[in-house]
């Protein structure tokens, strides 16, 4: 058996754990099953869970839609950590309810920091056609 190394992403087991924990914690969000008034006033997306090797921890990433109070939102999935981790449980079937870790999601920053870059001017100065060379 080959030991994970830092260059190996997660096994499939883990990515298959995380799908599952991913898709709980959305229908719980998305149903209402939480009493909670931060979390009823917003639509919560949850694009990615990452799960620990031995499963017991899951790190999800999440935004509110339009990015509005992010850290209302985080705060507030965080409060309701332990009743989130008992909905995960009665979903999806594993030895072990994984403990439920709530960061923002960077990825739509990400992409628009680089789809600014790539519209910038130097950029775009780069990528023209060199008229030089033409004749």
């Amino acid at each position: 058996m080959r030991k994970p190394t830092e260059t190996t992403g997660p096994s499939q087991r883990q990515q298959r754990v995380a799908e599952l924990v991913r898709h709980a914690i959305a229908e719980v969000l998305s149903r209402g099953d939480l009493q909670d008034p931060v979390l009823s006033q917003h639509v919560i997306t949850v694009p990615e869970v990452r799960m620990s090797p031995d499963l017991k921890l899951a790190t999800a990433y999440v935004m509110p839609l339009g990015g509005r109070d992010e850290t209302g939102v985080l705060e507030a999935l965080d409060r309701n950590r332990k009743a989130l981790r008992q909905e995960v449980a009665r979903r999806v079937n594993l030895k072990y309810a994984p403990d439920l870790r709530f960061r923002r999601d960077e990825t739509f920053d990400e992409a628009a920091r680089i789809d600014a870059l790539l519209r910038s001017d130097k950029v775009q100065r780069d990528l023209a056609p060199d008229t030089d060379s033409e004749e």
